[in-house]
């Protein structure tokens, strides 16, 4: 399926189901794929960080995670069939390899919280092969052994649970040294899963305003954070919409 460019950025149109059987499609191959996902303020700060959006770039796959990012693209002509949600393709993955004996390797949250998801885990995916884990809080000269732990466990699928850029560097450093046919950042998912923090209501997601429900909760750690990228990301679709849009001198010249 060809790419369609937003922002500069390569990105897969792919709906959630086929997103999930593309997955499935390579740990059944044997090949590895490394997942990125963007939304608002991850375009943001990918032209603030060159090191992060190379990573982003260098992904097998790209998916909109954010809603905003959907609707950017229809109002300048990029047609993004629907959002992939990290925590949903995270959720969908998990329950796929339970079913396909699928094993899998949880990396990142703090210790507490990742035993309050594996918890949470073996209750929800009782059959589950969870092959290995491993808190986030690691220093770089860490992350080639924690590579190799991940291919030693035989885990297929990798799920980093890390904040950007920390997870994307690690996919694009050691993301293929892991062994694992499939990695997907998730985010904050770990911290959803364990209870920690609520997701929003499913008409807030709809809504596109997932991330005005999170603020809610951690208004002093990103509400500045939020308001600060939403408004960049806003400044950003004006303005390439203003460079798409022809102006009425240069239309009328093309008619005459």
């Amino acid at each position: 399926m060809t790419r369609h460019t937003l922002f500069g950025v390569a990105l897969d149109p792919l709906t959630m189901d086929q997103t999930v059987q593309r997955c499935l499609d390579a740990v059944r191959r044997g090949e590895q794929i490394e997942i990125g996902m963007v939304n608002a303020a991850k375009l943001v700060n990918m032209r603030r960080d060159p090191r992060l959006a190379e990573a982003v770039a260098g992904c097998d796959l790209v998916l909109a995670d954010g809603q905003a990012v959907v609707w950017a693209g229809r109002v300048l002509g990029v047609r993004l069939p629907e959002r992939v949600a990290g925590i949903d393709l995270f959720m969908r993955l998990l329950a796929a390899a339970e079913q396909s004996d699928i094993p899998v390797y949880l990396l990142g949250a703090e210790q507490r919280v990742l035993e309050l998801m594996l918890a949470q885990i073996s209750v929800r995916f009782p059959g589950l092969q969870v092959a290995g884990s491993r808190n986030g809080y690691f220093g770089d000269q860490e992350q080639g052994p924690i590579a190799d732990s991940v291919a030693d466990s035989g885990a297929r699928l990798l799920f980093l649970g890390m904040t950007s850029p920390k997870k994307e560097i690690f996919t694009a450093g050691y993301g293929k040294r892991t062994g694992a046919h499939v990695v997907h950042g998730v985010g904050g998912s770990f911290d959803i899963l364990a209870g920690i923090t609520k997701r929003a209501p499913l008409v807030w997601q709809r809504m596109g305003l997932e991330w005005f429900y999170r603020t809610l909760q951690e208004p002093r750690r990103l509400g500045k954070r939020y308001l600060t990228t939403n408004a960049a990301f806003l400044l950003m679709t004006v303005r390439e919409l203003i460079h798409r849009t022809p102006s009425a001198g240069s239309a009328n010249r093309s008619h005459c």
